[in-house]
């Protein structure tokens, strides 16, 4: 057991060692081991979304004043079972018209853009994801999910579905653009698209050196996985569900189980970008301790999530838009741009001193941002109030005296 904490790889060669007993060719153990950590790495996850919808419900419901689940088991910990027992046994309607292929590979697309993502992960000291290119494969792998919700809705055949998967353009791919940009400054940071050397880099958080960027890279991902407040691709009370609006029972399901897997993943990404990942006391002696240091800290994220999913309110799609467009994509160039600037002077300072100038760079990029802000809001009109007017009161009318016929 010690020997596995210390190195976990020693658990892999076991395994090959016990494939090559049993008669099999090197290639084909290789082969077997990819698949093992394959479902090993696609199944945890997964998993974990049992837990994540529980969690959500309690704790929305509790920030709403509401108890949440609390019949199906002790804390209503059984209820995400019940859900899906109610799910597999719901009836399967298919609609007239619908385009077969894509109408069945949508919700599979779905959870896959999310599971995607993971093997460029790294979970831990020679642990997890070692891809050279990882911060580009990472971006790759993202529009997948995007593909699923445009297929969804324009497969189904319906005109709500069709309006959710036409703003899936025009929001996700919108702010695909500053989150691309945001991810250059770690890249520029740590001098690596390799997302192990990033979490290396960090020997002091790259939040305390680009505070602004992680704020962003936090937005945009809210934003790209369609959470409240930018909840636009369901709204339910404009397009009734939006691209999923034709989907039942399992289909349903894997959508919503995508969309609780995908709040999670960006916060064990904006962990590993820029709260040092897997980085923690002991966890280069024992890296299994990195998994949960990342774990940790991806969850603390994924509670600011659901903090902002309980608490705002939808915006609209214009206003959502014109904030992309206008002020988070300019803003992460002007970061972008004076990050790769100002570290060219400060490299050689040392952690901290390089550190510190870049916060003072961020704090002189807020300031900047907030007066222009400022001077744009006193240049709007202001909206006229009238006076109230007062309203007459209906005279009593004269009840009628005589006695008739």
């Amino acid at each position: 057991m010690g020997a596995f904490l210390r190195d976990p790889s020693v658990l892999v060669e076991a395994l090959r060692t016990l494939f090559l007993g049993w008669g099999l060719s090197p290639g084909l153990t290789t082969l077997l081991l990819y698949v093992l950590g394959g479902l090993v790495l696609a199944t945890g996850p997964m998993l974990w979304v049992i837990f994540l919808i529980w969690f959500e419900r309690k704790a929305v419901a509790r920030f709403q004043d509401r108890l949440g689940p609390n019949r199906v088991g002790k804390f209503g910990l059984l209820q995400p079972f019940a859900d899906v027992l109610k799910l597999l046994t719901k009836e399967d309607i298919i609609p007239a018209g619908v385009d077969p292929i894509l109408y069945w590979a949508a919700p599979i697309l779905s959870v896959a853009g999310v599971l995607l993502l993971w093997p460029a992960v790294p979970l831990g000291l020679g642990i997890g994801g070692n891809i050279n290119v990882g911060v580009l494969y990472l971006i790759a792998a993202g529009t997948v999910g995007t593909f699923a919700i445009f297929l969804a809705g324009w497969s189904s055949n319906n005109k709500y579905a069709l309006l959710g998967a036409m703003r899936t353009v025009a929001q996700l791919v919108s702010y695909e653009v500053p989150m691309v940009l945001i991810l250059l400054i770690p890249v520029l940071l740590a001098r690596s698209m390799n997302m192990q050397d990033i979490v290396r880099a960090q020997d002091v958080w790259f939040i305390v050196y680009v505070p602004l960027a992680a704020l962003i890279f936090l937005i945009v991902s809210i934003a790209e996985i369609g959470r409240t407040p930018f909840d636009l691709l369901e709204a339910e009370s404009e397009i009734i569900a939006g691209f999923h609006t034709e989907y039942s029972g399992m289909k349903f399901a894997m959508f919503f189980a995508g969309e609780f897997l995908h709040a999670f993943t960006i916060g064990i990404l904006t962990a590993v970008f820029f709260l040092g990942g897997w980085r923690g006391p002991g966890a280069e002696t024992y890296p299994v301790l990195g998994i949960l240091y990342l774990w940790l800290k991806g969850f603390l994220v994924y509670f600011v999530v659901v903090w902002m999913r309980a608490t705002h309110p939808r915006i609209r799609i214009d206003h959502l838009l014109n904030f992309s467009w206008k002020f988070l994509t300019p803003l992460a160039l002007v970061l972008l741009v004076v990050a790769a600037l100002l570290d060219k002077v400060v490299v050689d300072l040392g952690t901290w001193p390089r550190a510190l100038a870049h916060l003072v760079s961020h704090g002189v990029v807020l300031a900047v941002t907030l007066q222009i802000v400022r001077a744009w809001a006193r240049r709007l009109p202001r909206p006229v109030v009238s006076e109230p007017r007062p309203v007459a009161r209906p005279q009593p009318q004269p009840q009628p005296t005589g006695t008739g016929d």
